[in-house]
């Protein structure tokens, strides 16, 4: 999937699994995203998968508190 699917997937796991707004959820994957969390997503298409999606949701929202 393309490095900006990804990030929804992300997103909506978020919002489905932790109970978060579409707009939390959303924030929290920009300060991720900011925080360089993603960017080897982005240079690595085989890392864009559901099951690293899910894996992802579950450590950016346990890191929630240490992004910028």
């Amino acid at each position: 999937m393309s490095y900006e699917a990804y990030l929804d997937e992300v997103t909506t796991l978020i919002t489905e699994k932790y109970d978060m707004s579409d707009d939390d959820a959303i924030r929290l994957v920009m300060r991720a995203q900011a925080a360089e969390f993603f960017v080897a997503h982005d240079d690595d298409a085989s890392l864009r998968t559901l099951d690293r999606a899910h894996e992802d949701a579950r450590t950016v929202f346990k890191l929630r508190d240490t992004f910028p």
